[in-house]
């Protein structure tokens, strides 16, 4: 007698294991030091005793703009409603905001042993290449369904035109005060990326006010994302504020969210965003110490608001503000300067 049998059951789908975040290894760390101070730096020195430093490095900014430009980090994906997009000019409290979105997730409870084990990067390039591409895949959901509102929360410093707003994912964009931009900015490529070969402060200014800097133009980035402020997913927020108000931004970004935010969860995130809190979890947000025998500084340096007289002279800062307010107008954009910096 035959034994009908129906069709085949589908294959269970198989687990993907919980993404771990691993720093370059050392061989690759060693690789790219030795290439740093043995040739970059040498190159560097010659071209700034040669007056030829900052026609040299705005051409190879150049040369990454454009081809930058022409990328696509997110591979065509379209943030949707499980998505919860960062989007920040570089170093501009990008890290304070990814966990205060990924607390209110979590309720205030979102446990992980390195940052990028949650939360994706697609747009990685700010590092070196031996770092990029370790954070979690655009790809892998097991955050999301792993977490209680059922969403994850995705990093980018992408500017808004870059990005596809409408397949329903939220937005949080912080702005802060160029100038404090500048000097964090400044800090982070000198200790963590470039070391010796990092160029002078008067150059690595000439690039940032000509929006050559590793973040491309901070005023496009602002004025785009403030144009956009209006649209029922995106949320403009600024450093300043949540420097003098961490409760009231959680809130603000719980409501955005839709998230249900009881008082007892506020005080759970608040506590675990704060800047002595992040600070104390240094090695969660760390890119790894890429030049081996440089001490690693944390990625969280100051977090301060109005802190760049310690890099920029008096007339460097007026300069400063005086080119992003002629570059927003520039845009068209009516963002108010004054409500996220601090004029010299």
């Amino acid at each position: 007698m035959t034994t009908q049998r129906g069709p085949a059951a589908p294959p269970a789908e198989t687990a993907r294991a919980p993404h771990r975040w691993r720093p370059p290894s050392l061989p690759a760390r060693v690789a790219y030091g030795a290439w740093v101070y043995g040739v970059l730096a040498p190159a560097v020195r010659t071209l700034r005793v040669l007056g030829l430093e900052r026609k040299a490095v705005s051409a190879a900014m150049s040369r990454r703009a454009r081809r930058l430009e022409g990328d696509d980090p997110f591979r065509g994906y379209v943030p949707g409603p499980r998505d919860v997009v960062v989007s920040t000019y570089a170093k501009s409290g990008t890290h304070w905001m990814l966990q205060v979105a990924h607390q209110l997730l979590h309720h205030g409870r979102g446990e992980y042993a390195h940052l990028h084990d949650v939360v994706p990067w697609p747009d990685d390039d700010e590092l070196p290449r031996l770092a990029r591409g370790r954070a979690v895949p655009l790809d892998d959901d097991a955050v999301a369904r792993a977490c209680p509102e059922g969403r994850r929360v995705i990093k980018t410093h992408l500017t808004a035109r870059r990005l596809r707003l409408d397949g329903g994912a939220r937005f949080l964009v912080v702005v802060r005060d160029p100038k404090d931009v500048f000097v964090s900015g400044y800090h982070f490529v000198r200790d963590t990326v470039l070391g010796p070969a990092m160029p002078s402060v008067r150059t690595w200014l000439r690039l940032f006010l000509q929006g050559k800097a590793l973040g491309g133009s901070w005023p496009a980035h602002a004025a785009g994302w403030w144009r956009r402020r209006h649209l029922p997913g995106v949320a403009v927020f600024s450093f300043k504020a949540m420097k003098a108000d961490l409760e009231g931004t959680v809130r603000a970004v719980a409501r955005h969210l839709g998230v249900a935010a009881d008082d007892d969860v506020v005080a759970r995130v608040c506590a675990r965003s704060s800047f002595e809190a992040m600070r104390a979890d240094a090695a969660k947000y760390t890119f790894g110490r890429l030049l081996p025998w440089r001490r690693e500084r944390p990625v969280l340096r100051r977090g301060a608001h109005g802190g760049s007289a310690e890099l920029l002279t008096p007339a460097q800062q007026r300069e400063l503000d005086a080119t992003m307010l002629h570059e927003l107008g520039r845009h068209g954009s009516d963002l108010p300067y004054d409500d996220f910096a601090e004029r010299a």
